[in-house]
C-alpha cells in the first residue's frame, strides 16, 4: 500500500510538473481519494491532501517566484481573486476556531483538510484555468468524478459487494455506499454534481445538424446524470432527493418559460396527488414535521446543541472538533419513538416497562449537529455562521443577476450559472437535516462551486468590455 501511495505521488508531481492544467484536473476527478489515509513522520496525511499540496508547491516554485517581481512592479499584472475578503476572512476565523480548541491535533487536521487546503485549490484555479475552455474542462472532470462513484454505487445495488455495513448489505435493507462509508455521502456528493451536469447539459447545442462528437458528449452526459440519480436513489438518500427536487425546480422555473410552465405543471400535479392519496400525505407530513426516527434524532441534536449554545458559546461556538465534547454534558442516551403509531403513546409508555424497553432507541453523540447552520455555528463561532451564509448568499444573488444578463444576450452559459445556483440549492436543502461540508470532498467542491460561478462572471465581463 505504501509503494503504491509513493509511486503514484510520483507519478502525479511529474504530472504537475509538466502540465500543471491536467493535474488539476486529476484533482477535481478525484476527490474521492481523500479516502486514502496514511501518515508521515506520524502526520496524518490523505492522497487528496497530497495532490494539492504538490500541485500548489509546484505552481508557487515554478510559476509564482519567477515572476514575482514583476507582479510588485506592475499592479496591473496582479490577479484580483474573486471572494479574496471571503475567503480570507474565513482561514483567520476559522483559524481562530483552531486556537478555541486548544491547538489539539485534530482540530489542526480538519483545518487543513476543510479550510486551507480548500483555499489552495481555489488560488490554483484562478491561476491555472486562464480561459473559458478550461474551466469547461473542470466540469468534465467533475462529470467523470460522478460517473465513479456512480458506476460503483449500482455495482453494489445489483450485487451486494463492498458494503461493509450488514444491514445496509442485505438485500431487503440495501444502501449503496459507493466508495464512501455511509450511504448519505452518495447524496451529499452527487446532488450538486447532477444539478450542474444538468445545467451543463441544458446549454449544449441542441440545433439540428450538430457534429457526432457533440451528440454523443450529450448522450454521456445524460447518461451520467441518470446513473447518479439512481445511485442517490439506491442509497435512500432521501435529503439529496429532496434536494435535488429543489434543485430541478429551481433550474426549470428560471429556464425559460416553457420549463416555467413544465416545473409549475408538475408542482401542481405532485400537489394535487398529496392532497388526495392519505399515505402519501401522512408520509410527507411526517417528513416535514421531522417526526420519523431520523427526524425525532435531529430535533433532539439540535435541542441539545442549543443547550450547549449559551453564554460566551452562543458567539464563539465550541472550536473545531470541540462539537462532542461541548455537548455530551446535555446529552440524552436516547428517546423513545411511537414507531408503531401507539394511541396514548406517553401513557402506555408510563404503565409499561415491556414496551419502554421496545420503543427505545439508542443515541450517539454526532461529529456535527447535522443543520448547515448550526455545523458552522458550533464549529466557527457565530460570526463564521454569519461569513458562510453571506458566501451563500452571494453565490446566489450572482449567479441569478448573472443568468439575466447572459439571457437578455443569448449566451447558453446561462444554463451553466442556473446549473450552479441550482447545486447550492440541493447543497443547502439537503443541509437542512445532514452535514454537506465538513467532510474533505464536500469542503473542495463548495469552493469549486463558487469559483466556477466567479470565472463565468469575470468571462461575462471581459466579453462585454
Amino acid at each position: 500500500m505504501i509503494a503504491a501511495i509513493i509511486l503514484a505521488t510520483i507519478l502525479f508531481i511529474g504530472l504537475a510538473w509538466t502540465s500543471l492544467d491536467w493535474a488539476v484536473l486529476l484533482i477535481i476527478a478525484a476527490l474521492p481519494t481523500y479516502l486514502i489515509r496514511f501518515t508521515v513522520a506520524g502526520l496524518p496525511l490523505t492522497f487528496l491532501e497530497v495532490m494539492v499540496l504538490s500541485a500548489f508547491a509546484i505552481w508557487f516554485v515554478k510559476h509564482f517566484l519567477p515572476g514575482f517581481k514583476k507582479l510588485m512592479r506592475d499592479k496591473s499584472a496582479r490577479l484580483n481573486y474573486p471572494y479574496s475578503i471571503e475567503l480570507i476572512l474565513m482561514l483567520v476565523i476559522s483559524l481562530v476556531a483552531v486556537g478555541m480548541a486548544g491547538w489539539s491535533n485534530d482540530a489542526l487536521g480538519i483545518w487543513k483538510a476543510y479550510f486551507f487546503e480548500p483555499a489552495l485549490l481555489f488560488i490554483l484555479l484562478f491561476n491555472v484555468f486562464k480561459k473559458r475552455s478550461d474551466w469547461l474542462k473542470a466540469l468534465t472532470a467533475l462529470a467523470i468524478s460522478a460517473a465513479a462513484v456512480s458506476l460503483f454505487a449500482i455495482l453494489q445495488q445489483i450485487t451486494g459487494l463492498y458494503i461493509s455495513n450488514p444491514f445496509w448489505a442485505a438485500a431487503d435493507t440495501r444502501r449503496v455506499v459507493s466508495f464512501f462509508g455511509y450511504p448519505n455521502a452518495v447524496g451529499l456528493y452527487l446532488a450538486p454534481l447532477v444539478m450542474i451536469m444538468s445545467g451543463w447539459l441544458a446549454s449544449l447545442n441542441w440545433e439540428d445538424g450538430v457534429l457526432f462528437h457533440d451528440k454523443l458528449k450529450k448522450i454521456l452526459l445524460s447518461g451520467i446524470i441518470i446513473i447518479s440519480i439512481l445511485a442517490i436513489y439506491f442509497a435512500k438518500s432521501e435529503g439529496a432527493l429532496i434536494g435535488l427536487a429543489a434543485g430541478f425546480f429551481i433550474l426549470g422555473i428560471l429556464s425559460g418559460r416553457k420549463t416555467k410552465i413544465i416545473s409549475l405543471s408538475i408542482l401542481v400535479i405532485i400537489c394535487s396527488g398529496i392532497a388526495f392519496y392519505q399515505p402519501a400525505r401522512e408520509q410527507i407530513i411526517q417528513k416535514a414535521t421531522l417526526s420519523d426516527l431520523s427526524g425525532s434524532i435531529r430535533k433532539q441534536q439540535w435541542k441539545e446543541t442549543f443547550m450547549a449554545l449559551k453564554g460566551p458559546r452562543m458567539f464563539t461556538g465550541f472550536g473545531l472538533n470541540g462539537y462532542q465534547t461541548a455537548v455530551k454534558q446535555y446529552h440524552q442516551e436516547g428517546l423513545f419513538y411511537n414507531s408503531d403509531n401507539l394511541p396514548d403513546f406517553d401513557t402506555q409508555l408510563r404503565a409499561s416497562a415491556v414496551l419502554r424497553t421496545k420503543y427505545w432507541q439508542p443515541v450517539e453523540i454526532y461529529l456535527y449537529p447535522h443543520n448547515i447552520f448550526l455545523n458552522f455555528w458550533t464549529e466557527l463561532g457565530l460570526l463564521g455562521a454569519l461569513l458562510f451564509s453571506w458566501i451563500v448568499g452571494k453565490h446566489l444573488f450572482i449567479t441569478f443577476l448573472l443568468s439575466k444578463r447572459l439571457r437578455a444576450i443569448k449566451n447558453n452559459d446561462r444554463y451553466i450559472v442556473l446549473g450552479l445556483l441550482a447545486a447550492m440549492v440541493a447543497i443547502l436543502i439537503h443541509g437542512l437535516v445532514d452535514v454537506p461540508y465538513f467532510k474533505n470532498d464536500l469542503a473542495m467542491m463548495f469552493w469549486l462551486i463558487i469559483a466556477l460561478n466567479a470565472a463565468l462572471k469575470i468571462n461575462y465581463q471581459t466579453n462585454k468590455k
